[in-house]
């Protein structure tokens, strides 16, 4: 199984924070097509880090790009862009059920062979961070063995649920807990989301050390100052 404590995500739109992103110490850098790129510049956006993907993927870190949903309908181009030498998978946002990762895996295939990657070479994990995902964490889970963890979003869960995310959680502990069993139940990791207060250390590592007690291998983040305490917490 992947060791995934640490992932940092980085917006795809700055190539300087790429750059930087680059020397850093962390399991897997997420370079994000999603939240963080604005809508007009998605697309350029996506060239950018598919220009990015092989000098970062030089470093011991895994590389993963965060896609836009199946239902903006940007998917399958961003995928066609960034899909080729040095890319280890993507994060696939709003999952509701295994019937999204099979959409993905079609297009994922034959890109891999014009690419010249072995078949089942780009991974996937879904984020589950709405209701109707919520009731199918163990299909989405188990759909397919290019899955390699699951993650919770709670800010979008909480959105979706017209519930006020705090910085305690006490509203994430049923997701968290639920999604964190059908990830052992399907024998792939669970991974939680970015701590938002970057600044507070203190804050970060108490809730990183509630939700690996709750099963979870590692965690999202948003700075690189997140990335040492993440390490530390979720340590083998």
């Amino acid at each position: 199984m992947e060791i995934l404590r640490s992932l940092l995500f980085v917006p795809g739109n700055r190539f300087l924070m790429i750059e930087k992103a680059r020397h850093i110490s962390v399991d897997a850098l997420v370079l994000d097509l999603e939240d963080s790129v604005p809508a007009a510049e998605k697309r350029a956006a996506a060239l950018e880090v598919r220009d990015a993907i092989p000098t970062v993927s030089m470093r011991r870190q895994k590389v993963y790009v965060r896609v836009n949903s199946l239902a903006t309908g940007l998917t399958a181009e961003e995928l066609e862009i960034v899909t080729g030498p040095g890319l280890d998978g993507i994060c696939l946002p709003k999952v509701t059920s295994p019937e999204d990762i099979h959409q993905v895996e079609a297009v994922l295939a034959p890109l891999e062979k014009k690419r010249g990657l072995h078949p089942g070479h780009i991974r996937i994990i879904p984020w589950i961070e709405t209701a109707r995902g919520l009731l199918r964490p163990y299909d989405i889970a188990s759909a397919s063995p290019r899955v390699v963890a699951v993650s919770y979003g709670a800010e979008d869960f909480t959105l979706d649920m017209g519930i006020t995310r705090t910085l305690e959680g006490t509203e994430s502990f049923v997701p968290r807990a639920t999604v964190a069993i059908a990830a052992r139940a399907a024998g792939v990791l669970a991974l939680d989301s970015p701590y938002p207060d970057f600044k507070n250390e203190a804050g970060l590592i108490k809730d990183a050390q509630a939700v690996r007690g709750l099963g979870y291998s590692g965690k999202f983040a948003v700075h690189p100052d997140q990335i040492a305490p993440l390490n530390r917490v979720f340590a083998p």
